[in-house]
């Protein structure tokens, strides 16, 4: 068994006194203190996260946007530079591989940013799909550390330490700039429901921005976070979870993100007689739907429990947990679509042999107001 890798933020982590786990090869810090209190941070000020076992991926070359298009479901090479977007790559089958944001930093140049468990993956597909295309793929995992910043008092605290033009900075764009005298890619991202911040940087440079974040977010009420709060956010902001509700025995439209597959771009990309193939299968019947699922009990899902009504199994739970913000567990799951309409009575998750009633309700379960 090799070691975990660790992140250029590991002393730091241990000197706040984080709980380390192991998360995807990674040794990562889970929590800090109490994951509730880093959950509600983030929803009403700001939660700082080290991200850095995230896997970036940067195609460049004259035709790199033609690589991704063939590589990925999206229309990349439609993307302003400047700008980001959520995609995915699926195996020839329609399979999801990894849920994927695509950065275009230049007019030849694009990251790919993977998550940590499927990086090597991500990165083999698209260096043998972008074969025959002008255009470079390198790995560049070890070349940036990620550190998040996130929650309603994010713009504020960041606005402190750079002058680049964050009110310009849209939902999904990126630019280079400058934060806390450090070089940064400054992205308009997140993975929590909240409007917030991606810093790519270099790793020499991470203990030196994530302290400046620290000082200028103490009055704002800014506390360090780990993946479990990134859990419960993600979870209740309906965002799915690789391993979880994305996975190779799943196309995109299995898992209602259809919207993601770009049938009307140009040239061929892997993965598209399948994909057509599931999309007609899902406009015609589709077999299970993703709903959110609110418990009227106190007892919490957990993946891989059944989904149960009338005494039949209807469906399974994706990912569960106890819901800081609505004060009672959810859970994601995949049901027949004769039980995915919200407020679908009869509903339960099988708990250890006691079938718990639930309430079906729509994704995602927590919208912050804009």
């Amino acid at each position: 068994m090799s070691e975990p890798r660790r992140t250029a933020l590991d002393a730091l982590h241990r000197s706040l006194g984080a709980t380390m786990t192991d998360f995807a090869g990674w040794d990562m810090p889970l929590r800090y203190a109490s994951e509730r209190d880093e959950h509600t941070a983030v929803r009403t000020r700001a939660g700082l996260f080290d991200l850095s076992h995230m896997g970036e991926i940067t195609v460049t070359g004259p035709a790199a946007g033609e690589a991704l298009d063939h590589a990925l479901v999206g229309h990349i090479s439609a993307l302003a530079v400047g700008r980001a977007r959520y995609t995915m790559i699926c195996a020839p089958d329609g399979g999801i591989l990894d849920d994927l944001i695509v950065y275009r930093l230049g007019e030849q140049e694009y990251m790919v940013v993977a998550n940590a468990s499927n990086a090597q993956v991500v990165l083999d597909a698209v260096t043998e799909r972008a074969a025959g295309f002008e255009a470079a793929v390198r790995d560049d995992r070890d070349a940036y550390a990620l550190i998040a910043v996130q929650g309603p008092e994010s713009p504020g605290i960041l606005a402190s330490l750079t002058d680049a033009d964050l009110d310009g900075l849209k939902y999904y764009a990126g630019l280079p700039g400058t934060v806390a005298g450090v070089s940064a890619l400054i992205a308009r991202t997140g993975y929590t429901g909240e409007d917030g911040f991606e810093l790519f940087v270099a790793p020499a440079d991470a203990e030196k921005l994530w302290q400046a974040l620290t000082e200028a977010g103490a009055d704002a009420g800014l506390v360090p976070c780990g993946l479990s709060c990134r859990d419960t956010l993600r979870l209740e902001a309906g965002m799915p979870l690789y391993g979880n509700e994305l996975t190779t025995a799943l196309t995109p439209f299995d898992a209602g993100l259809g919207r993601v597959v770009k049938f009307d771009k140009p040239g061929d990309f892997v993965g598209r007689q399948a994909l057509a193939a599931a999309a007609e299968r899902a406009a015609a019947e589709p077999p299970r739907k993703l709903v959110g699922l609110v418990a009227e009990g106190r007892r919490v899902p957990r993946a891989g429990y059944p989904v149960v009504a009338g005494g039949a199994v209807i469906g399974e739970v994706t990912s569960g947990a106890p819901s800081p913000t609505l004060g009672k567990p959810i859970a994601m799951a995949y049901v027949d679509a004769a039980h995915a309409a919200p407020g679908t009575s009869g509903v339960g998750v099988d708990i250890r042999g006691t079938h718990e009633p639930y309430e079906v309700v729509a994704l995602p379960f927590y919208k912050r107001q804009r």
